[in-house]
């Protein structure tokens, strides 16, 4: 796909709105970033302050600050899975990667900054944090896959390795999209481990599964609690192949009982639609989120983890948010 045609898709989301004034923040607020969408999974941008309730353990929290600003300040880790299990879809996804750099890192604006974490046998910071697509695309490019997969590390040096931009978490937030299939054999990091450091770095983690349709992996359950425990989601680019194809299990086929044939064109054109699909998605979600923030009530109660819930008082909706906090900075050991 070409990127003006995919900036083009975008420009309903007001991709290059003008820049909201600087936030202040209270020592002990509590910041949420949340989304919400519709039934059919469609965002729900128009909603005001009273429209949500937050509880923190349990207890119903007076909402400090309320945004509803598109395109908040956001800087993006984009961590490319480099295994073996990438291989036979990897210029499809090499492709998506190269899309979603240019989407969340436009030109000429200063609001928005990214960097590249790819993940084989060892996670290595391939480009650090810069407000120039340019370099993170052009290293997506050359890369090749091949190894297993440290996927936790790489999301521990999301976290711990990279250089910071200033204003971080509040204004830019900080956003992980994952591409990959979730699974991790090569790791030092557990899946706890990271799962905690990114909530204490108020990370949101998205991921774009490369898991082909038909097939599944013990690591997309792995990929979806790093997700819903951060307030993001995964998309399934190559999951809903076949949904528009009527009658496509009574079709034929030595291959398999599937009407679009893999080599053909109109397979190709399916991937093609699902990876445009999952790009905006997630680049839609990244840029239009409501920010919530709060001062506990009941800050005092000794507790490691605290619980977050909020909710819109609207049907049919679907809300997410991350799902707790830890009161206290993380602890980064030194290598």
């Amino acid at each position: 796909m070409r990127r003006s045609a995919f900036l083009q898709c975008l420009a309903g989301s007001a991709l290059f709105a003008q820049q909201p004034a600087p936030i202040s923040v209270a020592v002990n607020e509590v910041i949420v970033p949340v989304t919400v969408t519709d039934d059919k999974g469609r965002f729900v941008s128009d909603l005001k302050q009273e429209d949500f309730k937050i509880y923190d353990e349990g207890k119903l929290q007076k909402i400090s600050y309320f945004s509803r600003e598109r395109n908040q300040p956001v800087v993006v880790g984009f961590l490319l899975d480099l295994s073996n299990a990438s291989r036979l879809h990897w210029k499809n996804y090499q492709d998506s990667a190269i899309e979603l750099a240019l989407a969340l890192i436009p030109d000429n604006d200063k609001r928005f900054s990214g960097y590249l974490i790819t993940y084989g046998n060892e996670a290595e910071l391939a480009v650090n944090t810069t407000q120039d697509s340019a370099k993170i695309t052009e290293k997506i490019a050359k890369l090749k896959p091949g190894g297993g997969a440290a996927l936790y590390d790489a999301i521990y040096t999301a976290c711990t390795s990279r250089s910071l931009v200033k204003g971080e978490p509040l204004e830019p937030r900080r956003v992980i999209v994952v591409i990959g299939d979730g699974h991790d054999n090569a790791s030092k990091k557990t899946l706890d481990e990271v799962v905690e450091i990114a909530q204490r770095n108020l990370v949101t983690i998205y991921g774009v599964s490369t898991v082909a349709f038909g097939f599944n992996t013990l690591g997309e359950k792995n990929l979806t609690r790093l997700a819903e425990e951060t307030g993001g989601r995964v998309e399934y680019p190559l999951q809903g192949l076949y949904k528009d194809v009527s009658g496509y299990l009574s079709t034929p086929s030595d291959e398999g009982n599937y009407a679009l044939k893999v080599g053909t064109g109109g397979y190709a054109s399916e991937i093609a639609k699902g990876m445009f699909r999952a790009v905006s998605n997630t680049a839609g979600e990244v840029t239009t989120q409501y920010i919530l923030r709060y001062v506990p009530e009941n800050a005092d109660q000794p507790k490691v983890f605290r619980s977050i819930r909020v909710s819109v008082q609207l049907p049919n909706v679907t809300v997410r948010a991350r799902k707790g906090y830890y009161p206290y900075a993380p602890e980064v050991k030194p290598k």
